[in-house]
């Protein structure tokens, strides 16, 4: 069932524009030369800044560093790879082609919405805001040489437009053109529909070779590399096992202020395991020398091999930052079954996660309520005037709760058979028509009322299967199904499933494009594309949609998709984060 939070966080609109990113970058300069962009108004770091405050600037260079990613963009998969082109839909890319490329503009990590010039050497605003001039820095060189020029990035940008990977061509449909005035100049016009953030995301885009795209088909799955003018090139590649990113010692922006103290190792190199288990057992041995902890039993017992005790690993936690966050399970409404938002709360009153916690959890993670926990965009409290006249229009198709206290997850007694919450769950799944027979429910039809939860590990394994006994209790023919990570991502990515887990992040300051991706009406059609529980819903639409127009961008109060297919949340407090310090401080400080 939706609730309020699935709604509120596109609104409040009228009150807050003056204090939210739309407005402040409203006050940017037009006009004038700027080294940097920011949705907020003003840069953290001055024109003559010489390199970030997170970084080294004297970090040594040389070593190599091993390891498997915890995460991913684009085609980019961590199980295998059969191209090496990233940039498009089709194919299975490695992980950190990104390291190879420049882009115009480049983030700092402690500044959220921020860019500054990397290819760019400036940015002048036109005084309607629609148009970005960027002057480029002359002495920027491909790895072959040759120099990138205002004409290899308007090819660029405009072939992602048009047939580039969703994800890029998607930010770039507010793009009406990209034009190389001369060889150091170049014009972005947009048709004013965009929000403050889009942007951010365009500037943050990789720079091919013109040339390169027009004698070599951008659309094809391929092992050679696009040429690229970035920190790192491709070294040793072993198709589908194992890729190797070499430094390039002559790189021409080495001595920017925004690549300062960065990419220091000599090589970075990637292997590709077939599960955790077999990734973990690599890092015990020393084979590769980070790894990012997502399994609590594994951190709470796994953690006590020989290197750990003779201090060659230090196993450390780290406060979670304080964006959007969301690890769920997604019920796909794409299937019949579960396009009553009754039998999904029927399902979520099947997870007993306090028992979970204690038995399966180690303590180690706390309930989520929001799919932006930890950030002042979760809802709490009544509407406010101003929320209410964005949902007002949709009253009469949203369920009254939406207008009401934000709703909550059921808490359990912890035994694991809340016989409370399960006799809920049955009542619930007799009004949406399920009947009792026998060990069954069905429905008027006679057929049973089936769920098949896939998991792509034994970890997700073991919480589905307490789950599953409660489901079976209450009449549900519910079976767990585990299948190879290859075959998870292309079951995913085809939405051919009735039950995944999923998690995800967003940006500091969510934007419309951001959301679309994950809620928007059209996505739940598109292969590729994030909105896995198939959310339909007009309201929800015509929300991002004022999120892109109000002030050209309202940072989220509120937005929560609760029952609109994430039948539970779990939130972790922390990322548990292990690295083999001696390989480290012997070759060289972290990229």
């Amino acid at each position: 069932m939706a609730s309020r939070r699935d709604f509120l966080a596109l609104g409040g609109a009228a009150a807050a524009a003056a204090l939210l990113p739309g407005r402040a970058f409203a006050t940017t300069a037009t006009g004038v030369k700027l080294h940097g962009l920011s949705a907020f108004g003003d840069l953290k770091y001055k024109p003559d800044f010489t390199h970030f405050d997170y970084v080294n600037p004297d970090a040594p260079k040389g070593g190599q560093m091993n390891f498997a990613p915890p995460n991913a963009t684009l085609n980019q998969s961590f199980l295998t790879f059969n191209t090496l082109n990233s940039l498009v839909l089709k194919g299975d890319s490695p992980p950190r082609t990104e390291l190879c490329f420049d882009s115009l503009m480049t983030s700092a990590l402690d500044e959220p919405d921020a860019v500054y010039g990397l290819l760019a050497e400036s940015v002048t605003l036109s005084q309607d805001r629609n148009g970005f001039r960027f002057d480029l820095r002359r002495q920027a060189r491909f790895h072959d040489g040759s120099p990138v020029t205002a004409a290899d990035i308007a090819f660029a940008l405009t072939l992602y437009k048009d047939r580039g990977h969703p994800n890029l061509s998607k930010a770039l449909r507010y793009m009406t053109e990209a034009v190389a005035v001369d060889p150091v100049t170049l014009d972005l016009t947009f048709n004013g529909e965009q929000s403050a953030q889009n942007i951010l995301s365009v500037v943050a885009m990789p720079i091919v070779s013109k040339a390169f795209y027009t004698a070599n088909d951008f659309d094809a799955s391929t092992m050679t590399p696009p040429l690229s003018s970035g920190p790192y090139k491709l070294g040793r590649v072993v198709a589908g096992q194992t890729v190797e990113y070499d430094r390039v010692a002559d790189y021409w922006g080495r001595d920017l202020a925004v690549n300062r103290g960065l990419n220091n190792f000599d090589r970075i190199r990637i292997d590709f395991y077939l599960d955790r288990q077999a990734a973990f057992e690599a890092f015990k041995k020393g084979d590769t020398h980070f790894r990012e902890e997502f399994t609590s039993r594994v951190w709470a017992t796994g953690y006590d091999f020989p290197a750990l005790k003779d201090g060659k690993v230090v196993k450390r936690e780290f406060p979670g930052e304080k964006s959007p966050s969301m690890q769920s399970v997604a019920l796909n409404q794409r299937r019949p079954q579960f396009r009553d938002a009754r039998v999904r709360r029927a399902i979520a009153n099947c997870f007993d996660f306090e028992w979970i916690r204690r038995a399966l959890f180690f303590g180690s993670y706390e309930r989520s309520q929001s799919n932006f926990e930890r950030s002042d965009y979760k809802a709490e409290g009544l509407p406010s005037p101003q929320e209410l006249a964005l949902l007002e229009p949709f009253r009469a198709e949203l369920p009254p709760e939406t207008f009401g206290e934000p709703v909550m997850q059921p808490v359990s007694d912890g035994s694991g058979h809340d016989r409370k919450l399960l006799g809920a769950a049955s009542k619930l799944l007799a009004e949406a028509g399920w009947k009792r027979a026998g060990n069954f429910v069905v429905n008027e039809k006679g057929e049973r009322l089936q769920v098949e939860m896939l998991a792509e590990d034994d970890g997700i394994v073991r919480i589905f299967t307490p789950w599953a006994e409660n489901m079976k209790a209450i009449g549900i023919d519910v079976s767990i199904r585990q299948v190879d990570s290859t075959q998870y991502e292309r079951r995913q990515s085809d939405f051919d499933f009735d039950f995944n887990m999923l998690a995800w992040s967003i940006g500091a300051t969510p934007t419309a494009d951001g959301l679309e991706i994950l809620y928007d009406s059209r996505m739940a059609k598109t292969p590729g594309q994030r909105n896995y529980p198939g959310t339909e819903s007009r309201a929800i639409d015509a929300l991002i949609v004022a999120e892109a127009y109000v002030g050209k961008s309202i940072v989220m109060k509120r937005f929560h998709a609760r029952g609109r297919g994430r039948a539970s949340r779990i939130e972790k407090p922390f990322s548990h984060l292990t690295i083999v310090v001696r390989e480290v401080e012997e070759k060289g400080e972290a990229a």
